[in-house]
């Protein structure tokens, strides 16, 4: 399906964001991984049931993982369903992001 050049410029942004978001998860994630090592960071999942993700993990990357999904799902939607579609995944990515700096940002104040 063809899809407009607003619509190509959208998916464009979304993967230059998916791939920051990738990488933060992956530090955020070896972090975890050390905080759990020394008995901290006790935790069931990162985010809560309803913040929107189908995934309950104590790690970024399977959210990351699910957004990515849910971003390929959108890419051949007609240019309409995929606005529609937008509204969600732009959420889930910001809950993600803000999460990760807000996470870095406690492991600075201690």
């Amino acid at each position: 399906m063809q899809q407009s050049q607003e619509m190509q410029a959208v998916h464009q942004q979304l993967q230059e964001t998916l791939q920051t978001l990738h990488r933060k998860a992956v530090d955020a994630d070896q972090i975890l991984d050390g905080l759990q090592r020394d008995q901290k960071g006790k935790f069931a999942a990162v985010f809560a049931d309803d913040s929107g993700f189908i995934t309950s993990a104590k790690r970024f990357g399977p959210y990351v993982q699910e957004i990515a999904s849910d971003w390929q799902s959108i890419r051949d939607l007609s240019d309409e369903e995929a606005k529609q579609a937008l509204v969600p995944l732009v959420k889930k990515i910001e809950l993600a992001l803000v999460t990760i700096a807000q996470f870095q940002q406690s492991l600075s104040k201690n």
